[in-house]
C-alpha cells in the first residue's frame, strides 16, 4: 500500500502548472495578480497549490497560507488572514513590519472585538494591506487562502478589499481556492467570485477531472507493487477523474470486494445527509435506475405528486448532487455518489425498486432498454425475465454492430441459465449454441482468449451424442480461436476432427466452413500440399451450394498459399474478387480479410502508396460493422502505422497511434509497434521498456515479434551486441512455426543483431585485438548464412523487395565485420531500400558515407552525410544526426571542395548561440535574448567549443570569423 510519508505526485496538470507559473513571474515583476482555482473536492486543488508554492519557495518567494474551515454558519472572524499574521509573527525578517501596524497585530489576541465598528475594520483592512505591501518589498510574496468556499463573511470582504485596491502594484501573487461542487445557488461566496472575476488583476482557474491516461499515471505513481491492468483500469473508470477517489479506491483495494470504501463512502454520503427527507427519497430511488434517469420515470417509480418531486429534484440540484441533463434526464454528479447512496438502500427496498423500474421499462417496449431491464430484473430477483431481456438486449447489440456489449449480455444470459427452468427459458435457444455465439461475440470483441474458452465450454456442454453438424461447428469455431491465439497444432486437431465429423458428400455449409478452417490450420502448420488440396474442392462445393462468403474465404486462402502468392498477379485477382464476394454476401468479417490480403500484398511489393486506399478502406468497414478490435482490423491498424513509419510520416502515426491507443482491447498492444520503432528512433529509450512489456502475459505471435525488433535494435543502438544476438535469436526461436519454419522478419533480426557485432569486431580489430575480432566475425558469419537462407524459401520463392533490403544490408554488416567497410556493398543496400524506407535508407547511407571516408572518396562522403543530416532532421531522428554530425567532425568532410565542414555541424540554435556569443553576450544574456535558461545557453556554448576545437570562447570566435561561420556585424557611422 501507498506509504504515509510519500507525496502525492502531480500528474495531469502542467497547463494549470505553467499558468499560476507565469502569474507568479509577473507577480516577482511588481504585478499584484490573483487567481481563483475552483474545482470539485478532491479533484487536486491543495496538491496543486503545495506544488506551486514549493516551486515559488524555491524560487525566493516568501510564501503564506491561510486555511478556512467549515464551522457552521457563524465562524470565526478572518480566521484564514489570523493564521497569515501567526506565521508572519514567527519570523523574525518581519516583526518590525507587524509592530508597526498594531490594529493587525491585535488579530492574534482575544478576538475582533476592536475591529467591530466600520472605522475599526477600514483600519485593519488598511493595515492588513500595508502590512501584505512590507512583506512583498522584503521579497516577492505568495499569499494562498484554501477552501473559500468555508470564509467567514469577514475574511471575504477583507479579500474583496485587498484585491480591488488594497495591494496594487506590489509584488504580490493570491491563490485562492474554493469547491466548485459547494457552491449552491445561494451560497454566499457565489457573489464574490462574480465580483472578483470582473477585477482587471483577478483570473480564475477552473481544475477539471483528470483525463483518464493521468489517473492511470498517479495510481501506478502512488504503489510500489505492480498492479493488475486490470485493477488500474477499474480504479480508473470509479474515480472519474478525481485524485481523492482514486487514491481510496486504491488504498482498498486489498480490503474492498467491489463496493466503495467505507471511508469514503461516509465522505460522499456527508451531502446526502443534509438533504430533507424527501430529497433523500428521490435521490434513493434515482441511484437505483442508474447514473442517469428521466424525469417521467423518476416520477412513476418515487411515486410522487409533480410538485414534490420537483422540490425536493431542486435541492439536489441546487447540492449538486444531481445534474439536470438533455431530454428531461438528471444524472449523479459523480457515480461513486450513486453507489455510496445505492450502497445505504436496504436489501427488500432495493429489490422493490428495481422492480418497479423493470416493469416500467417493459411497458415502454423500446428494444434499446432491454439492457436496463434484464439489470434491474436480475437485481429483482426475477431470473426469467432476467434471461430474455438479455437475450433480447444480446440481438440488439448485434444488430448495431456492438460485440463487447453483445458478449457481456450473452454471457449474463448464460450465468443466468442453469437457475431459470427449462419449461420457462425462451423457445429456441440451447445453452452449446449460446456459448459458441458468446465465443463468436468475444473473438470479434478482440478478447481472443475469452472466445477459447467460451469455445472450449461449448465442446464441453455437447454431451454424450451429440449431433454432428453442431459438433463438428463447434470444432471448427474451437480450431479458429485457437489458430487467433497462435495454438496451431491444437487448432489443426480440431479442424480436423470436424472435417471427419460429417461428409463431404452430401455437400453441405457446413463441412464447407469446417474445411475453410482446416485449410488454414494445415497451413500454419506446414501441412501445404493438404491445405491446397483442401481448398480447391470446398471451393468448389461452395460455388455449388452458392455461398458467397465462404468462396471468398476460400479465394482468399489460395491467393495467399497458392502460386506467388498475395504479391503475384494471380493472387491479387483472387483477392478482388473475394473482397466483392464477401461484400455482396454481407460477411464483414471475411471482406475484412480480403483487404487487409490486399493491403499486405502491396506492402510486400514495396507499393506502399497503394497500400493505403486498401487500409483506409478496411479500416472505415471494420468501423461502421462493430470490428474494429476483431484480429484483421487489429492487423491493419499495426499495418497502417508501419506504412506511415516507413514512408517517414513519423509524427502522423504517433498521433494515429495515440489515437488508437484509448479504444485497442487487450490483445491489440503489439499494433503500437511502428510508433515504438518512431520513438526509439528519436533516441526514447524508453520504448525498449515498453516493447518488453508485450511479452507480458499470454504468448502473442505478433507482440513478440514487435518487440524483438525494438529490443534488438535498441541494444544495438547502445552498441552491446551480447544483448543484441540474444534477443534476435530468443526471438526468432519464440517465432518458429510448429512445423519448425522461421519467421520472414528473422532476415530484418539478423541484420539489425549484426550491426551491432560488426561495431564490436571492427573495434577490437582496431585495438589489436585478433582473437577478440574474430570471435564476432565467427557470430557474423553465422548471422548472414541465417538471413541468406530466409530470404529465398525452400520452394525457391524470394521474400519481397524489403526482405531484400534488409539481406543487402546483413551482407554489407558482415563484409564490414570480417574486413571493414565497403562501399560498393553499401551502395548495394541504399538502392534497395530506395523502395521507400525513409529512415532506413539514411541509416545506410551513413554507413555508405562512413566507407567513403575509409576508401579515401571525400567529397562523395561530404555529399551523403548532408542528405543524411537532411532526412535525420525532417524525421527527428536524434541519435542519428548525432552520429553524421560525428563523422563530418570526425572525417573533416566539406559541403565544398577543400574547406573544412565546421558549420554543417553546428544545429541551426547554436549557429544563432555563436553570433551571440562573437557579439560578446554571456550565458546569461544569450539565454534572454534566445528565450532560454542561461544554463541550457551554457551548454550550447560548450559544444559549440567542442564542435569547432576552441578551447576558449574567445578562440571559438576566431575560429567562427576565419572559417566564414560567422560573419562581423555591420556598423554604422554617425
Amino acid at each position: 500500500m501507498p506509504q504515509a510519508s510519500f507525496v502525492t505526485p502531480v500528474v495531469g496538470r502542467d497547463p494549470e502548472l505553467n499558468r499560476l507559473s507565469g502569474v507568479l513571474e509577473r507577480a516577482r515583476a511588481g504585478e499584484t495578480r490573483a487567481v481563483l482555482v475552483g474545482g470539485d473536492a478532491g479533484v487536486g486543488k491543495t496538491r496543486l497549490l503545495d506544488e506551486i508554492s514549493v516551486r515559488a519557495a524555491g524560487s525566493g518567494m516568501t510564501v503564506l497560507t491561510g486555511h478556512c474551515v467549515d464551522l457552521g454558519d457563524v465562524g470565526l472572524p478572518y480566521l484564514p488572514f489570523t493564521e497569515v499574521v501567526g506565521v508572519l509573527a514567527a519570523d523574525e525578517r518581519f516583526s518590525g513590519a507587524l509592530a508597526a501596524r498594531p490594529v493587525v497585530e491585535r488579530l492574534l489576541g482575544a478576538g475582533s472585538g476592536s475591529v467591530r465598528d466600520v472605522d475599526g475594520r477600514l483600519r485593519l483592512f488598511e493595515g492588513m494591506a500595508g502590512l501584505l505591501a512590507d512583506v512583498a518589498d522584503v521579497a516577492p510574496l505568495l499569499l494562498v487562502l484554501e477552501d473559500l468556499h468555508w470564509a467567514d463573511q469577514s475574511s471575504r470582504d477583507l479579500l474583496r478589499f485587498l484585491l480591488g485596491r488594497g495591494v496594487l502594484r506590489h509584488r504580490l501573487a493570491v491563490f485562492a481556492s474554493y469547491r466548485a461542487d459547494d457552491l449552491h445557488r445561494r451560497h454566499p461566496l457565489r457573489p464574490l467570485l462574480a465580483e472578483l472575476v470582473r477585477l482587471p488583476v483577478v483570473e480564475r482557474v477552473e481544475l477539471r477531472p483528470l483525463a483518464d491516461p493521468d489517473v492511470d499515471r498517479l495510481v501506478r505513481a502512488l504503489e510500489s507493487r505492480p498492479l493488475p491492468d486490470a485493477t488500474v483500469r477499474r480504479i480508473v473508470e470509479r474515480a472519474e477523474g478525481n485524485a481523492f477517489y482514486a487514491e481510496e479506491l486504491l488504498a482498498a483495494t486489498e480490503t474492498e470486494s467491489g463496493g466503495v470504501p467505507s471511508g469514503l463512502a461516509d465522505v460522499l454520503l456527508i451531502r446526502f445527509e443534509q438533504l430533507s427527507d424527501r430529497a433523500q427519497q428521490v435521490l434513493r430511488t434515482a441511484s437505483v435506475a442508474g447514473r442517469r434517469v428521466e424525469h417521467d420515470l423518476l416520477r412513476e417509480t418515487a411515486g410522487l405528486p409533480e410538485a414534490e418531486l420537483e422540490s425536493a429534484l431542486r435541492e439536489a440540484v441546487g447540492r449538486q448532487l444531481l445534474v439536470a441533463g438533455d431530454g428531461d434526464t438528471y444524472s449523479f454528479r459523480h457515480a461513486l455518489a450513486r453507489e455510496a447512496v445505492y450502497a445505504d438502500l436496504l436489501p427488500g427496498e432495493r429489490a422493490r425498486l428495481h422492480g418497479a423500474f423493470a416493469r416500467l421499462l417493459a411497458g415502454r417496449g423500446r428494444a434499446e432498454s432491454a439492457a436496463e431491464r434484464a439489470h434491474h430484473y436480475r437485481e429483482s430477483h426475477d431470473l426469467p425475465e432476467a434471461l430474455a431481456a438479455s437475450l433480447e438486449a444480446a440481438d440488439h447489440a448485434q444488430r448495431v454492430g456492438a460485440p463487447a456489449e453483445e458478449q457481456r449480455h450473452l454471457e449474463a444470459a448464460l450465468d443466468l441459465w442453469s437457475a431459470v427452468g427449462p419449461g420457462i427459458r425462451p423457445p429456441g435457444v440451447d445453452r452449446v449454441t449460446l456459448t459458441l455465439r458468446a465465443s463468436a461475440a468475444a473473438a470479434h470483441a478482440g478478447e481472443l482468449h475469452r472466445a477459447v474458452s467460451l469455445a472450449r465450454s461449448a465442446l464441453a456442454g455437447l454431451g454424450q451424442d451429440p449431433e454432428s453438424e453442431l459438433a463438428a461447428r463447434v470444432r471448427y469455431t474451437l480450431a479458429g480461436n485457437l489458430l487467433s491465439v497462435d495454438s496451431l497444432t491444437a487448432a489443426f486437431a480440431y479442424s480436423s476432427e470436424a472435417l471427419a465429423m460429417i461428409p463431404e458428400d452430401p455437400p453441405s455449409p457446413t463441412w464447407v466452413w469446417a474445411a475453410a478452417t482446416h485449410v488454414l490450420a494445415a497451413r500454419h502448420i506446414g501441412e501445404n500440399e493438404t491445405a491446397l488440396a483442401v481448398a480447391r474442392r470446398a471451393l468448389g462445393v461452395a460455388e455449388r451450394l452458392r455461398m458467397p462468403d465462404a468462396q471468398a474465404d476460400l479465394l482468399i486462402s489460395l491467393a495467399v498459399f497458392d502460386g506467388e502468392g498475395r504479391r503475384g498477379r494471380e493472387g491479387r485477382q483472387r483477392l478482388v474478387k473475394a473482397r466483392e464476394l464477401a461484400r455482396s454476401s454481407g460477411n464483414a468479417a471475411v471482406e475484412l480479410r480480403a483487404l487487409f490480403n490486399l493491403a499486405m500484398g502491396c506492402y510486400e511489393s514495396g507499393a506502399l502508396a497503394e497500400c493505403v486506399p486498401w487500409l483506409t478502406e478496411g479500416l472505415d468497414r471494420a468501423r461502421r460493422a462493430g470490428l474494429l478490435s476483431s484480429t484483421y482490423p487489429l492487423e491493419m491498424r499495426y499495418l497502417r502505422l508501419l506504412v506511415l513509419n516507413v514512408l517517414g510520416r513519423w509524427d502522423e502515426c504517433l498521433r494515429a497511434a495515440a489515437a488508437d491507443a484509448d479504444v485497442l482491447p487487450a490483445a491489440g498492444g503489439y499494433t503500437m509497434g511502428p510508433a515504438l520503432y518512431v520513438r526509439l528512433a528519436r533516441g526514447d529509450l524508453a520504448a525498449a521498456d515498453r516493447a518488453r512489456a508485450l511479452l507480458d502475459g499470454p504468448f502473442d505471435w505478433m507482440a513478440t515479434l514487435v518487440a524483438g525488433i525494438v529490443l534488438t535494435d535498441a541494444a544495438a543502438l547502445r552498441s552491446d551486441p551480447e544483448d543484441a544476438v540474444r534477443w534476435m535469436r530468443s526471438t526468432v526461436a519464440a517465432l518458429i512455426d510448429e512445423a519448425g519454419t522461421r519467421p520472414d522478419v528473422t532476415v530484418r533480426l539478423a541484420a539489425l543483431a549484426l550491426s551491432a557485432v560488426a561495431d564490436a569486431a571492427a573495434g577490437l580489430r582496431s585495438a589489436g585485438d585478433e582473437a577478440g575480432s574474430r570471435r564476432w566475425t565467427d557470430t557474423a558469419m553465422e548471422l548472414v548464412e541465417l538471413a541468406r537462407t530466409m530470404a529465398t524459401r525452400d520452394d525457391g520463392t524470394v521474400q519481397g523487395p524489403e526482405g531484400q533490403a534488409w539481406l543487402a544490408r546483413a551482407e554489407a554488416e558482415w563484409i564490414r565485420a570480417s574486413s571493414g567497410p565497403d562501399a560498393g556493398a553499401w551502395a548495394k543496400v541504399v538502392t534497395a531500400f530506395g523502395y521507400g524506407d525513409v529512415y532506413e535508407r539514411a541509416r545506410c547511407r551513413l554507413r555508405y558515407a562512413e566507407a567513403l571516408v575509409a576508401a579515401g572518396r571525400r567529397e562523395e562522403a561530404a555529399s551523403e552525410a548532408r542528405a543524411v543530416r537532411e532526412t535525420a532532421d525532417h524525421l527527428g531522428a536524434t541519435p542519428l544526426r548525432e552520429r553524421v554530425d560525428d563523422l563530418i567532425r570526425r572525417g573533416r568532410l566539406s559541403d565544398r571542395p577543400g574547406g573544412d565542414d565546421r558549420a554543417a555541424v553546428l544545429t541551426a540554435r547554436e549557429q544563432d548561440v555563436l553570433r551571440l556569443l562573437a557579439l560578446g553576450r554571456s550565458n546569461r544574456q544569450i539565454g534572454e535574448e534566445l528565450f532560454i535558461s542561461g544554463k541550457t545557453a551554457s551548454v550550447h556554448v560548450s559544444n559549440i567549443l567542442a564542435k569547432v576545437g576552441a578551447s576558449s570562447r574567445g578562440e571559438a570566435v576566431a575560429i567562427a570569423y576565419r572559417e566564414g561561420l560567422i560573419t562581423p556585424e555591420p556598423t554604422t557611422s554617425g
